[in-house]
């Protein structure tokens, strides 16, 4: 493939909040309180689980590593959007987009297989907890981590460079404010076909295999959960993996309302604000959930604000 088909088309302008010229300064320092909200959020779970001896459990080994790839994930978009929110000519370079291409796939294809792994992890613990040490062994759960970053950078790595074989030729106007496959594969004028194959055949191992698989882990768990006999013994067990089903469902029905808009009746507006809530949004709150909706991580923060943190 000949790379100076694609020097027609050196950079990009984003389009998105373009309808709002008026409000940039407003939309900035939104953005920027949400993204320093993110960062604050998931370094303290991420201090909170390295200095709690309560946190040293394969729950909460998930979930800072979740905390590092929400940062990562938020650190691809809100970085560069706030950037051309204070300039006049909102734009990318074509290396910039297929950066950010690579960046956004890898975090969002691993936290999908991640949360699987993370319902995986609750599943054995109250299904079959007498076989959980052995079974969410230190091994099998550093090599859930590495296989979930596998399978992210595999994808990304793939679905990135048939993007860069794509010649592009204009124009070279994005309707967002952020680079993803669907929006550069708008802009060839090559065929796109197995671009869109390959995008279809990997959305099944990426996102609808972990989603089914997180789907019939919880559905075990809430069977095994309702069979307990006492109230409180049902609404404590039940209390382990409330906030993990609160991320997956945030996670999934965004993802699924982000990539499955309909096409009929497109808004720029709409289109813009579905997908500040999954890309955005969705890394902000999963702290905000983890530490509202369970005790020890709620424990852990509080000794850490207290300065008491890494003395115990």
């Amino acid at each position: 493939f000949e790379m100076n088909n694609q020097t027609d088309v050196t950079e990009f302008s984003f389009l998105g909040f373009s309808n709002h010229p008026n409000l940039q300064g407003l939309f900035f320092l939104i953005f920027l309180v949400i993204y320093l909200t993110t960062l604050l959020g998931n370094t303290l779970i991420i201090m909170a689980v390295k200095v709690s001896p309560a946190l040293q459990t394969p729950m909460y080994y998930f979930l800072s590593n979740l905390s590092f790839l929400d940062i990562c994930y938020t650190s691809t978009t809100i970085p560069v959007m706030l950037v051309n929110l204070l300039r006049e000519k909102k734009t990318i370079s074509y290396e910039g987009c297929l950066s950010q291409i690579f960046f956004l796939v890898t975090c969002a294809g691993t936290e999908c297989v991640l949360l699987a792994a993370m319902a995986y992890d609750r599943y054995v613990a109250i299904c079959h907890p007498l076989q959980y040490p052995v079974l969410m062994s230190v091994k099998v759960c550093v090599c859930s981590v590495i296989g979930s970053w596998l399978c992210g950078l595999v994808n990304s790595l793939t679905h990135t460079v048939l993007a860069a074989t794509l010649t592009l030729c204009g124009p070279n106007q994005i309707s967002h404010f952020l680079c993803d496959i669907p929006l550069f594969l708008k802009l060839s004028c090559s065929d796109t076909s197995i671009n869109e194959y390959v995008l279809l055949a990997a959305s099944a191992p990426i996102g609808f295999s972990p989603c089914l698989f997180t789907a019939v882990s919880y559905i075990l768990i809430i069977s095994a959960i309702l069979r307990i006999p006492s109230t409180q013994g049902r609404s404590k067990t039940f209390s382990t993996c409330a906030s993990h089903l609160t991320v997956v469902v945030v996670f999934f029905g965004m993802a699924n309302f982000n990539y499955n808009k309909p096409s009929v009746g497109y808004n720029l507006d709409m289109d813009i604000l579905v997908s500040v809530l999954f890309c955005i949004m969705t890394p902000m709150l999963n702290p905000i959930i983890y530490s509202l909706r369970n005790k020890d991580v709620k424990g852990a923060l509080k000794k850490l604000a207290g300065g008491h943190g890494f003395s115990t």
